[in-house]
């Protein structure tokens, strides 16, 4: 087994990584993370906490419960989490454009060929090979979060209920502090008020998200512009809460139906371009900049989205050692961290019936499965494998 060679220091008593070693990380996870924000941080779980144990697994399932309370994109922000942690600003930085970059440019290669040949060209067989390893990789993330998460009955009880409530229609937001107001409520009763500041104002101020919703909205069509684009693409990545899909409702409204930028095929080939190459789905964004605006236009749109994630994450970031420290903010992410498995839970079942579909697809996820919980092999490889198995059975089984 080989070592890497990590230039390294400490900060607040902690040893810190290289900038190069967050960048090739997080390079390599943008380049390879099909499947979601779900199996990207089960990726980055693997990566970070069991191989490279650079995070506890309680650290780690603390700042996924603090990204699930900011909108925007969570495996990005869980990036740019990850960064501050080992490499402070610079680390947030760098961790955090890592990961979008690999995405942002073979969306934009999806985007050239598609505005030069007027189609998406075919992956079909890749994915079906990809979706059931990313199945395998996310309950292997669920087992190893869930014995760290679920530390009582009453937690347990708590994610139980989280994943009822989600498959009933329940905001996802209202998941997460509800799991974690229940928590506080059975840990101080008649004390619950008391200690919630600090947590409740990494939620971004209304009056924040209502200057970036008016910012963007107006009359019922308007002339193209950068900055226009811009700034609807930064009141998306301000105020969007929940799974990707909620950003088709976003474009589809403001981009179609009321500026006629767009027309319906084309966002569903952009939505499609998104769920189809790795990373974030949020570089959706920058598919639909380049068809309005060349390359300038992609730029424009890809800040614009993913800038929010990098400042609510820096706003939020030095307040989560305070709040797990904290007996009653503690005990509120306790229940944040139940909630957000559950959200997971869930994700994943979703996933997994348009993921599972076949005999194929059922040994593949058997197989990986079964090489991550007793081999530990990196999740990568098992990627790459199960899109060269897929690209080559593919055309078999539907011819």
């Amino acid at each position: 087994m080989t070592t890497t060679k990590v230039r390294s220091k400490r900060r607040n008593g902690v040893v810190q990584t290289s900038l190069w070693e967050l960048a090739r990380l997080f390079l390599k996870l943008g380049t390879i993370a099909f499947g979601g924000p779900a199996a990207h941080i089960a990726m980055m779980e693997d990566e970070v906490v069991r191989r490279r144990r650079w995070l506890t697994r309680e650290r780690f399932l603390d700042l996924l419960g603090a990204t699930n309370l900011i909108p925007g994109p969570n495996s990005t922000e869980m990036a740019i989490h990850i960064g501050y942690q080992r490499a402070g600003w610079a680390g947030l930085i760098v961790a955090g454009s890592c990961f979008i970059l690999p995405a942002v440019l073979i969306v934009m290669v999806f985007a050239w060929a598609y505005v030069r040949y007027g189609s998406i060209p075919e992956v079909k067989g890749v994915l079906y090979g990809i979706k059931p390893v990313i199945i395998a990789i996310v309950l292997q993330a669920l087992w190893s979060l869930g014995r760290a998460a679920i530390k009582t009955k009453f937690l347990a009880l708590i994610g139980i209920a989280g994943v009822i409530l989600t498959f009933l229609g329940v905001h996802e937001l209202l998941v997460l502090l509800g799991g974690g107001l229940i928590v506080v409520a059975g840990k101080w009763t008649g004390r619950v008020i008391k200690g919630q500041q600090s947590l409740l104002s990494l939620i971004p101020a209304s009056p924040l998200i209502v200057f970036l919703q008016s910012g963007t909205t107006g009359a019922a069509t308007a002339s193209f512009s950068l900055v226009l684009l811009f700034l609807f693409f930064l009141k998306v990545g301000a105020v969007l809460y929940g799974s990707g899909y909620v950003l088709l409702a976003f474009i589809r409204a403001d981009l179609v139906e009321r500026w006629h930028w767009l027309t319906e095929s084309q966002l569903l080939d952009a939505i499609a371009v998104g769920q189809f190459t790795p990373g974030p789905v949020f570089t959706t964004a920058t598919f639909i900049g380049y068809l309005l605006g060349g390359t300038r236009g992609a730029a424009v749109a890809t800040v614009g989205i993913f800038l929010p994630a990098f400042v609510f994450v820096a706003a939020s970031g030095p307040l989560v050692p305070r709040i797990r420290e904290s007996p009653t903010a503690g005990a509120f992410l306790d229940g944040v961290n139940a909630a957000a498995l559950a959200l997971m839970v869930v994700v994943t079942y979703q996933l997994g019936r348009a993921a599972i579909v076949d005999m194929t697809t059922i040994a593949l996820a058997l197989i990986s499965g079964i090489i991550l919980f007793r081999f530990r092999l990196n999740s990568a490889w098992l990627v790459i494998g199960g899109g060269i198995a897929g690209f080559l059975l593919y055309g078999r089984l539907t011819t």
